[in-house]
Order: structure tokens, then sequence, then C-alpha cells
């Protein structure tokens, strides 16, 4: 008999909390707990669902950190704004200007946070006569040397968490880059920069002088053998055995998702009314099964994917070369083996040019900036997650949603070209 009963569903699939079967990975998890103490900027970066979110919540204390969800409506002040709200402070518009014309802020202590200041003993550093002084604070909210000093005054010291960074317009990630030097310069505040892209250096190459004082970590990476561990773990919570079969089929064919691993061990165990830990123990799937519930998996999310397509080819506006319908040209006609390293930029400008209207002459700079502005237009379409993202630094355009690929090797290429209005005769 088990001495514990668990819920399937607190084991396996997707969670709000952390996953009872969590696997540590070296690349990631050992990485992130010895950065914790180096006093640097950390980014951690992968595709959709990898476990990003679960790394952190892993590593950290609730009480380490205090998290800020990024909007794709922020500029650089209101991320600054955004920040020190959750760091303590209530934050409402002042009446005068800065020197760019924006208007000012009032910072002001929470009576909450003062509340928990004097619970705890201690005292913040903006002290008067070992008195708290809440007066509030006029800030100018773009600038850098305006937040570190209203952090630090309250003696601030916890990482600041800034989920979905991506969604984030590419403006106000520059901005936040600069900023991000500022920080490291002049206090001891350290940021966790968490995004949906597989560059490694994608904050550096906003601002090259933040070289040395990141430390980038790949959430994406998952080798078989740490799939395997998941599995294995979710097994002896619920007492159960998948077939050696099916459990080398799903491993085999997820893309190296732990999120599509997680889906179809949750749905077998579903289908076999494996619903929480058994009393006896039972051994479950088949390759049959797992090829089923990987389709089923991928695809019911059809919709949101042909709603990509769709979206995506119609660009931020309706214009000549509809260089954003085009850049889908290469990526629906690539074979699977090259959408999982990323198409490079020469390729995508030699298939695009064989049969746009502009041929040979297209320009190659139409074509660049269209790849970087990739991940902008959809989040303005309001695609979540993302689905392509451009790698400046190696020039690649990578699917950063591994369903993505396996639903496209389940499509017919040539449907998808006639619903975004490409040639078929290729």
């Amino acid at each position: 008999m088990p001495e514990k009963i668990y819920r399937t569903a607190d084991v396996f699939g997707i969670h709000r909390d952390l996953p009872l079967n969590y696997t540590t990975r070296q690349s990631a998890d050992d990485l992130l707990l010895d950065s914790l103490t180096r006093d640097k900027h950390l980014v951690i970066y992968g595709s959709s669902k990898q476990g990003k979110t679960s790394l952190r919540k892993h590593c950290l204390r609730d009480d380490d950190y205090i998290t800020v969800h990024c909007s794709n409506k922020w500029d650089i002040a209101a991320l600054h704004a955004a920040v020190l709200k959750k760091a303590g402070y209530e934050v409402t518009q002042g009446t005068s200007k800065t020197v760019t014309g924006r208007q000012k802020i009032f910072a002001k202590l929470t009576a909450s946070f003062l509340a928990g200041k004097a619970e705890g003993g201690a005292e913040a550093e903006r002290t008067k006569q070992d008195r708290v002084d809440t007066a509030p604070l006029e800030l100018d909210p773009e600038d850098v040397n305006d937040i570190i000093q209203a952090l630090c005054s309250i003696g601030f010291t916890k990482f600041i968490v800034l989920e979905d960074f991506h969604y984030l317009s590419t403006e106000t990630q520059k901005d936040f880059s600069v900023a991000l030097k500022a920080f490291h310069e002049n206090s001891k505040l350290c940021f966790i920069v968490i995004g949906v892209w597989l560059e490694e250096n994608r904050l550096t190459v906003y601002n090259g002088d933040l070289t040395g004082r990141v430390t980038p970590i790949n959430a994406d990476k998952w080798t078989p053998e740490e799939l395997d561990a998941v599995v294995k773990s979710g097994e002896a919570l619920l007492h159960v055995s998948f077939a050696p079969d099916f459990r080398d089929h799903v491993i085999a064919n997820s893309f190296d998702s732990v999120y599509i691993l997680q889906e179809a061990c949750y749905r077998c165990c579903v289908a076999e009314d494996v619903n929480q830990t058994q009393n006896q123990h039972k051994e479950i799937g088949s390759t049959q099964r797992s090829d089923e519930i990987i389709r089923t998996v991928v695809n019911q999310q059809t919709g949101r994917f042909n709603s990509f397509l769709t979206q995506f080819s119609d660009g931020f506006q309706d214009t000549q070369l509809q260089m954003y319908r085009w850049l889908l040209y290469p990526v629906l006609l690539a074979s699977r083996e090259e959408l999982e390293v990323g198409l490079r930029l020469n390729a995508i400008r030699r298939s695009m040019q064989t049969k746009h209207p502009q041929g040979s002459s297209l320009n190659p700079g139409n074509i660049t900036q269209a790849l970087q502005s990739a991940a902008a237009l959809q989040v303005k379409k309001d695609i979540k997650p993302i689905i392509l993202d451009y790698d400046q630094t190696n020039l690649r355009l990578n699917v950063v949603d591994k369903a993505f690929l396996i639903w496209l090797e389940t499509q017919e290429r040539k449907d998808l070209l006639e619903l975004v209005d490409l040639p078929t005769d290729c």
C-alpha cells in the first residue's frame, strides 16, 4: 500500500505550482543556484512551456523575490513603476513634469509595507530620529537613478523577477537593458529576467555593456535522460509504470518538450483510469496509445496555429512587399530537422527570392527588419505564446513553440500555403 495518495493532475500535466515530479537539471538548476550569490543579473530563456517559471520557483524561496509580470503596453516608465509597486510603494501621478515632458510620479510607502517592517522588528533605511519617513518621493519614472534611490532607501534586497519579458516592445527591452547596467553598478539589486527566446545573449545584443554583468541560463534544453527521470518520478508517486515502448516512444517524439511529455503521460493515466496513486501497482500505455495521445495533444491547438499563420501573414499593416506573409514561405517549406536548429538568414532570403514578386531584387534589409520585428508582431496580435523568434546573434529564425513543430509534421504543407495565400507550386 502506498504511504501517501497523490492526484494524477498534481503529478503530470501543466500546473500553476511546481509539479510533484519536478526534476532538477545540472544545466539549469545547478547553474541558477550557483549564480544567485554572484551579484549578477540572471536571464532565464527558452521555448514556451519548457519549465522556466518552475525553475525559478524551485530554486528560490517565496520570500526571496518579488514578481512583476510584463505587459505589451508598458514603456520603461511603466515597467519601473510596476517594480516600485511590487516593492511596497503606492504610485500616483504627479503634477510637475520631467525634462522630457513626462509627468513625474509620487511613490509613497503602503501601510501594509510599513506594518510588515514593524512586525519584523526592522525599519527602513529612510529614517529620521528612529522614525520611518513616510513622505512620498517625487520621481522621474524614466530615470533609473530615481528608481534605485527609492528601492535602496527602504532597504530592498530581494530579487526582482520579470516574467514574460518578451511581451515588452523591442524599444522597452532595449531601454531596460541600458537600465540594467545602472542597477548593477549603482546598487546591489539583482533582476531575474524570464523570456521566450533561444538567443543566449539577447540583452547583451541590446546593450554590449552588460557583458560580464548578466548570466544567461538555458531552460530549453532537456536531455532524453532528464525526460526519462521526469516520467520515472511520476511513476513512483502514482505507483504505476508506463510500458517501456510507451515511455521510449513519447520521449523520442516529444521534440525534447517537457510540456508534451507531461501532457502525454497525464492523458495516458486518465485513459487508463489512473486518477490518483494506485493501491496496487499497475502497468499502463503502449506505442499505439502514445501515437494517439501525442497527436491529440498537438491537434487540440490546430485553431491556435491556424490563427497564428493568418494573423502573422497580415503583418502590422497592408504593404506592397507583404514581408511577414513571405517570411512564412521558408518556414512552411522547411523540414523538421531544419526547423529544429533554426532557419539561417541566408536560407530564408534565398527561399523568399525564388517566389517573391520582387525576385532577386528583394532588398535583404527589408527581410532583416521584418525578422527583427517578428516577435513584436506576435505580441501586438496577442499571439500567446509566441511561435517564431529571431536570434540576432546567430542570424536564425527559431520556432520557440515545440508543439508547432510536431503539428507541422501532421499537416499538408500545400494547404497551409493556400491558407496564407502563398504559392503552392514548390
